[in-house]
């Protein structure tokens, strides 16, 4: 049987076909022979140009991620960036992870990185890119931020600075509006070293006790802990009401004449006092006797506070002002 050729011209790449045609068949036959060959053949170029273009290396089907999910970190912290190709197994690739033009880790075959925030360095855009093992069959991951700032420091706020005996105060520690946080609380006195007190994992404490509070965050495993707050002093008044008392209770106190005021605390029984006075232009003093013995010659108004001997940030409140004033050469009482 004799067979002929028809010869094909394609207008993007000048190819030729060559098709085994019946001489007996009709030419309506024959062109439709090679009309389908000519289909069968575009089908074939499309599926090759998607094949293509899937397995060029320019798609960004790969993920990658972090944890933990901060949205900043603080030199000296870590992280760790996971890199998922999203289709085969993990062991199918040789893994890959660059910031800009530095390459911290290439052709492992773990899909997780480990990376320590040594440096400010740190800070910018990272990329994982995998490779499928025994081809050129490569694929990259999308973007991820990371933001670097220098040490972090608590901050230490309080409602109020000043409580009542038997309340209580709340106290907030925060860093730096960032996620992740534990706190450490600490007090002391002026007599005491400083004692850890309590962990607030929320940052916020409720005290009742007087003295001088700091606080600080640490997160991570293992932590890595942020610089102290400023201190902060909680003062606690008692309710007991106190007065000055004057001894001998002359209406007249002549210039150079010695009076003894007394500082009197109501219902403080058993407490063992120290006291501090108040002198006209705001002068104060502090002592563990209740009486104080003065030469008249300074007019003014006197007043007094008492606190237990054990607990410096614990007071009442100041009495009410005790006044003395002269004339000429001797003071008058009012």
């Amino acid at each position: 049987m004799k067979t002929f050729a028809v010869r094909r011209e394609d207008t993007d790449e000048q190819r030729a076909e060559l098709l085994s045609v019946s001489p007996h068949c009709e030419y309506s036959k024959c062109d439709l022979i090679v009309r389908m060959g000519h289909t069968l053949l575009c089908k074939l170029e499309f599926i090759l140009v998607l094949y293509s273009l899937l397995h060029s290396g320019h798609t960004e089907e790969a993920e990658l991620t972090f944890e933990p999910k901060w949205s900043s970190f603080f030199v000296g912290e870590s992280l760790t960036f996971k890199c998922d190709m999203e289709e085969g197994k993990t062991d199918d690739w040789k893994y890959t992870l660059k910031k800009s033009d530095w390459t911290l880790y290439s052709d492992i075959a773990q899909q997780k990185f480990k990376i320590n925030l040594l440096d400010k360095r740190y800070s910018g855009d990272y990329q994982c890119c995998g490779l499928r093992k025994d081809s050129d069959y490569k694929k990259c991951s999308n973007r991820v931020s990371i933001r670097l700032s220098d040490r972090a420091r608590a901050t230490l706020t309080a409602a109020t600075t000043t409580v009542s005996v038997g309340d209580r105060v709340t106290l907030i520690c925060s860093v730096e509006k960032s996620a992740g946080w534990r706190y450490e609380w600490f007090r002391r006195t002026s007599h005491t070293s400083e004692d850890t007190i309590n962990d607030g994992l929320n940052g916020n404490i409720r005290v009742s006790q007087g003295g001088i509070y700091r606080c600080r965050g640490g997160r991570g495993e293992p932590a890595v802990y942020s610089d102290p707050s400023d201190e902060v002093t909680i003062q606690i008044t008692f309710s007991n009401k106190v007065s000055v008392t004057q001894k001998p209770s002359w209406s007249q106190i002549f210039r150079g004449e010695r009076i003894t005021l007394t500082c009197e605390v109501q219902g403080g029984e058993g407490v063992q006092w120290e006291y501090e006075w108040r002198r006209p232009q705001s002068q104060t003093f502090r002592t563990k006797q209740k009486d104080w013995t003065i030469t008249a010659s300074i007019s003014g108004d006197y007043s007094c506070k008492s606190r237990p001997t054990d607990d410096s940030y614990s007071a009442t409140k100041w009495s009410k002002a005790f006044r003395l004033s002269f004339l000429g050469k001797n003071f008058i009482l009012s």
